[in-house]
This record gives structure tokens, sequence and C-alpha cells, in this order.
């Protein structure tokens, strides 16, 4: 048997979920009535695929640039250590379908884009390592699985 864990990603057996997918991962209740629901936004197999450092970094500044644009009260997205997707935290909305359709429209942003926002040295922490070109391939291998989405579990997907 497994010790529980106090982070809710490590207590998801990673061997078991079929990404892409998206899935509501936590909601934390604030004293006054607001809530944070936090996303795991999965583009890679877990511990069989992952994103290459330039073009994550590169989806990622453009995912947190677009995604306000088709969702209101974002509060972060940002990139798993591991390289295989993205957490995303809203403030209130714990509607998997408007997440689905802003993330869709995020992805087509990045299809569309011409340059990485904010990829210079006064805006960027490590602005030499960006990858437009595999940020749109990882934009397109995600849509390409939008049909499943929403199925999170191996098993479902039979």
């Amino acid at each position: 048997m497994v010790k529980k864990m106090n982070v809710e990603s490590f207590n998801l057996d990673h061997t078991k979920v079929a990404a892409p997918y998206i899935r509501l991962a936590g909601v934390v209740n604030g004293d006054h009535g607001d809530n944070i629901y936090k996303y795991d936004l999965r583009f890679k197999q877990p511990n069989r695929e992952h994103m290459d450092m330039p073009a994550l970094h590169s989806i990622e500044h453009l995912m947190a640039e677009n995604i306000r644009n088709h969702i209101q009260n974002v509060i972060d997205i940002s990139p798993m250590g591991c390289q295989t997707g993205f957490y995303l935290s809203i403030l209130n909305n714990n509607s998997l379908e408007d997440v689905s359709e802003a993330l869709e429209k995020t992805l087509h942003d990045v299809l569309e884009a011409e340059e990485v926002p904010a990829c210079n040295e006064v805006q960027c922490g490590w602005a030499a390592s960006h990858s437009l070109e595999g940020a749109k391939e990882i934009a397109k291998e995600m849509l390409a699985g939008k049909d499943e989405w929403h199925i999170v579990f191996a098993e479902e997907k039979r």
C-alpha cells in the first residue's frame, strides 16, 4: 500500500492515466466563499513522453498570455516539473466544459502565433530557451486528442 501524500498528484497512479486529458485536480475553498479550482492539463503520457524545454517554455508563455482572453479569473498556468503538462488554477469556475473550450481556443492561438510573447531578457528569466515551432507542434498534438480530453484513465478509453 502506498502512503498517502500531501501533494494531490503524488497520489495519482500515473501508470493508469492516458494523456491527453483535462481533469480537476483539486479545489481550495476560501473563507469568504471563493474557490480556487486546479486543473491538470496533461499533454504527454507520463513516463513515456515529455515536452522538451524550449518548446514547453514557449507554449507556457503563449498559453499564459492567451488563455486569459478566453476564460475569466485565471490565477496561473504552470508547467509540471515532469514536463508532461500544466496546472491551470482558476478562481470560481469548476466547469470542465469552460476549461476545455478555453484551452482549445488558446491552442489555436498558439498555432497562429508569429512570435513568443515576452521572449526577451527583460521579461523572461531564460529568454534564449524558446521554440515557437516546438510549441506549435505540442499544440497540434494536444488538439488532435481533443475528443478524449474528458477521459483520464486508460481503462475508460478502450
